[in-house]
């Protein structure tokens, strides 16, 4: 663990956690993260970003293959974010493999009910192949609730024999029925988020809906013909086995699925490059996939 990495986690437990802990509601955490996220998550140079008629973000930092894109939706926990708060974060990832980003917005639990957010992010999916995006063009990916959103939509695309050419996701929340047991093992552990207000958050963003519902914890969908997935998770935050399970399952589904896990990075630490050299690490690993697994679908 490089100093870098102990100096964020202190910084996580002492001055992040505990205020998510006390966060008033939805409202205030969604005003938070709009207003912190340039100071964290730092932008490449040359960042280009652009909204496009029909709700999507595209953005890039250097040179990009043409005809190839990262379909990232970005995380928040549904009650907070955008793609402009995380565009450091999928700049980085468009620098490092050469990829243009394409961003979804999504309205968030607050503002419409489930299932609002993954209607949305399928919308967007179909507005990028109206631009004539073939899927094994695209690679889907995501970080915290946006990489379980990203699985969600990936079960549905394999359903209908329209997979993406693969998908890579950061600590993805991919079991709302809360039924991990890292929720309780390493509630301690995890230097930033506090397991206290998961049962709130849940029944902010589900509501009356089925815990299980693939829609909402792509645990329990359904992945036929699955894409090569790359899936990253830290080994001390709650949503460990989050990550574990929907590995299992995917491999379980004959999918060829890569793993990168972390004893003490925090939640989702790649959104932190900049900061600490584990996130560059990251996502390097992160762009290299991205650009094997469309060279595949290309032959």
């Amino acid at each position: 663990m490089s100093w870098q990495l102990a100096a964020l986690n202190a910084g996580l437990r002492c001055l992040a956690k505990p205020r998510l802990a006390r966060t008033p509601g939805p409202e205030a955490a969604a005003r938070d993260l709009a207003q912190h996220a340039p100071l964290f998550m730092r932008q490449p140079i040359h960042l280009l970003h652009l909204r496009r008629p029909g709700g999507l973000h595209w953005i890039s930092a250097g040179p990009c293959a043409p005809r190839r894109v990262i379909f990232y939706i970005h995380g928040g926990g549904y009650i907070s974010g955008s793609p402009r708060t995380h565009q450091g974060v999928m700049g980085r990832l468009s620098l490092l493999s050469g990829t243009e980003v394409c961003a979804p917005d999504y309205p968030l639990a607050q503002e419409a009910p489930f299932p609002a957010a993954f209607e949305a992010v399928a919308a967007g999916w179909g507005r990028l192949r109206g631009l004539g995006y073939a899927p094994e063009q695209v690679v889907l990916a995501g970080d915290s609730a946006g990489g379980g959103l990203a699985l969600s939509l990936l079960s549905v695309l394999c359903a209908r024999g329209e997979a993406p050419a693969g998908a890579v996701v950061f600590s993805p929340w991919t079991d709302l029925a809360m039924h991990g047991e890292s929720l309780r093992r390493n509630a301690r552990a995890d230097p930033f988020l506090p397991v206290g207000r998961i049962s709130e958050l849940v029944e902010v963003v589900a509501g009356r809906a089925a815990r299980d519902d693939p829609r909402l914890s792509p645990l329990y969908g359904a992945y036929p013909d699955c894409p090569p997935v790359r899936l990253c998770w830290s080994d001390s935050e709650i949503l460990c086995d989050d990550g574990a399970r929907m590995a299992a399952r995917l491999r379980a589904a004959g999918a060829r699925v890569e793993v990168e896990t972390h004893p003490r990075a925090p939640h989702a630490w790649p959104v932190f490059d900049g900061w600490i050299p584990e996130a560059r690490a990251t996502l390097r690993r992160a762009g290299r996939f991205v650009q094997a697994v469309l060279r595949e679908t290309s032959r």
